[in-house]
């Protein structure tokens, strides 16, 4: 198979609407060769083209992984993946610069996103997939620069996260009196460090009897539990309509007659409305935000409450109010993850900070209160 007859099936199919089975790429194949073809010709073409017109392409077995948490694409031959034991790269290639835009493209429409020189950035979801993309083209990036986040159920009860090593016995208790002592909290670390597990098991010690209302930027929360109601946003629409905002989704879960209420992720000026429900009556709800450490916490909401139009002291007085604790997790550099510190929210006139009561390697400072 010469590359100029690839090229001519490849125009050949994007001017279709067909669903690309294997009969049509063969099709296609024979049609512009212009005569018979060796099977083993039609088995290469099936090949390349499948997987530039069906799934992931070459990445669709790094994504199957089940340990698989990334795929990053940043040139031809460099495609890295993370997992359980962290960054390592792979040996899967493209043909070329062309190839890896080719499918960042693809990626694109299928989510409802526009990606080309015009618009060079984007970031969306592909369907049905839990898959999260993010690409940039040049002169943005060097090379075409493709990040897939591949969203996994967080289906851990408390039991599993103890058995994997996240926390001992001890603490695990510590956590199930934090949830029926309706203990409103944050679950806080970075990227890729638990958090949405953690606040998952967590969810799962909530009494039966109670309704959870949950906001989410994505379906990613999957508590066992009989009364939880999952509220996911919606991004615009590739002519910029049709959205709706975690911000608004937390408006409308007050008044689905929560017992708790729970954002995913609170990255923007829903912390707002999140704070107010939390001062309104719904104890012991519950969310997870980036920070580094505990005592980043502060200056992070601080950030966001700006967005939401909250001054410091206002804000300040909204979180020492409403929010109890913070739980910390960090993954390490052989890839486990762990909890390690439990901190509260203290108040002074000028200043908000959070206070350690627990950390992992020191043990208990001070009392759970």
């Amino acid at each position: 198979m010469t590359a100029a007859l690839i090229d001519r099936v490849r125009h050949r199919l994007a001017g279709t609407d067909a669903e690309m089975t294997a009969a049509v790429v063969a099709h296609a194949v024979r049609s512009e060769a212009g005569g018979v073809l060796a099977d083993a010709d039609v088995l290469e073409a099936l090949q390349v083209l499948r997987q530039e017109f069906r799934g992931t392409g070459p990445l669709d077995p790094l994504l199957a992984d089940p340990g698989t948490t990334d795929v990053l694409v940043t040139a031809p031959d460099q495609v890295w993946v993370d997992g359980p034991h962290g960054l390592r790269r792979t040996g899967v290639t493209f043909a070329d610069e062309a190839s890896v835009r080719r499918l960042a493209q693809r990626l694109a429409v299928a989510a409802g996103r526009r990606l080309d020189d015009a618009s060079p950035c984007v970031d969306g979801w592909l369907p049905g997939s839990g898959v999260r993309m993010h690409a940039v083209l040049p002169p943005i990036a060097e090379r075409t620069c493709l990040s897939l986040r591949v969203l996994r159920p967080a289906t851990h009860d408390l039991e599993a996260l103890q058995r994997l090593g996240t926390f001992d016995a001890g603490i695990a208790d510590t956590l199930r009196t934090i949830v029926r002592g309706r203990m409103a909290f944050l679950v806080v670390g970075g990227t890729g460090s638990g958090k949405t597990s953690l606040l998952s098991a967590l969810l799962g010690c909530v009494p039966p009897e109670e309704r959870i209302v949950c906001v989410e930027d994505a379906g990613e929360l999957h508590p066992d539990h009989q009364q939880f109601v999952r509220l996911v946003a919606r991004p615009p629409n590739v002519e910029g309509a049709g959205e709706i905002t975690v911000r608004e989704l937390v408006r409308e879960a007050l008044r689905m007659r929560p017992d708790r209420i729970v954002v995913g992720e609170v990255r923007g000026a829903e912390v707002r409305e999140l704070l107010t429900s939390l001062n309104t009556g719904h104890e012991g709800g519950a969310g997870t935000l980036h920070a580094n450490s505990p005592a980043e916490v502060p200056a992070r909401l601080e950030a966001l409450g700006a967005l939401a139009g909250l001054d410091r002291q206002a804000l300040h007085s909204q979180v020492a109010a409403a929010v109890r604790l913070v739980l910390h997790m960090r993954r390490k550099p052989t890839g486990e993850r762990e909890l390690a510190e439990i901190g509260a929210f203290s108040r002074s006139e000028a200043d908000l900070q959070v206070r350690p009561l627990w950390t992992k390697e020191d043990g208990w400072r001070q009392p759970l209160c």
